[in-house]
């Protein structure tokens, strides 16, 4: 049996709707294979009652299919399904690193993007690699047509995630279909500003490049609270903060010695506002990783 532990992820970052995405510390999912005459999959851990085991519904029923794969996969969940942290992609690049080295596929990592791509689209409707890529690659990703391109980076951040759910289709369902030239402007000298930042571990410029006028104020206004939090979390330290992907997580970029403060301050927040809600104290970091049981 092979084993890979595969992060949780937070994309968007404000300034890079689809295009930027990184992988996260904690939390993660565990997906163990095993060959099988056909797939199976069985899925425990956290949220696992809202998610399908038929592999026709299944994300890394997706990804078995597209490399030809049969197995019995087992899913433990520690990515909480419609969190804004990448649950189904963190499951669909552990799947696709798991298969790919049980049955010896060869593919890199880079190949496996557009094979676990194939799985998210199970969720969101589209086959967009912006969380698969960094749960596969790890650090900051920036993914286009041409490919994807990988910063390491260590950055410290905090994710709260209250205890509401929003539904990944809604949140690109509110996504503006324009946009002024001077929101056009503001966003792409903030998402250079972010790149540069990831690139120099500066929590200082990715904090400062984070902001966005276009996509970010729609979803946020799916989250109760978040005005409130926002502010808390900057005036304990935070260099920037915005929604985690789709949403609910709200992702707080600040310096290690500040995350502890960060993290009380976005939880009262939320409990001001009624709304229970964990936060993790983690940072950018790896990649999935596999293990030989």
């Amino acid at each position: 049996m092979l084993s890979v532990r595969a992060p949780a992820t937070s994309a968007n970052l404000g300034s890079g709707f689809d295009v930027f995405g990184v992988a996260l510390g904690t939390p993660a999912d565990v997906i163990r294979v095993e060959r099988a005459p056909e797939t199976e999959i069985t899925v425990t851990g956290a949220g696992s009652q809202y998610i399908p085991e038929d592999p026709d519904q299944n994300t890394v029923g997706a990804v078995a299919d597209a490399l030809d794969a049969p197995a019995h996969i087992e899913i433990d969940k520690g990515v909480r399904p419609s969190s804004g942290l990448g649950s189904s992609a963190a499951s669909a690049a552990g799947a696709a690193v798991a298969l790919n080295a049980l049955y010896d596929r060869g593919l890199s990592r880079e190949e496996l993007v557009p094979v676990a791509a194939e799985g998210e689209a199970l969720v969101s409707g589209v086959a967009h690699a912006d969380n698969v890529a960094p749960s596969l690659l790890g650090g900051f990703t920036i993914v286009t047509d041409d490919g994807v391109t990988q910063v390491d980076a260590s950055i410290p951040v905090v994710v709260c995630l209250p205890e509401i759910t929003v539904s990944t289709r809604d949140a690109r369902g509110i996504v503006p279909e324009t946009a002024s030239m001077t929101d056009v402007v503001e966003t792409v000298g903030n998402a250079a500003t972010l790149t540069v930042g990831m690139a120099r571990d500066d929590p200082e410029l990715v904090g400062r490049g984070m902001g966005s006028e276009i996509v970010t104020p729609e979803r946020a206004a799916l989250i109760d609270g978040f005005d409130a939090v926002s502010e808390a979390a900057l005036e304990a330290g935070a260099t920037g903060v915005t929604v985690s992907g789709a949403g609910p997580g709200v992702l707080a970029v600040c310096h290690a010695d500040d995350r502890q403060a960060v993290a009380g301050t976005m939880i009262d927040a939320f409990d001001d506002a009624g709304i229970e809600s964990r936060a993790y104290q983690t940072a950018v970091s790896d990649g999935a990783r596999l293990y030989r049981d």
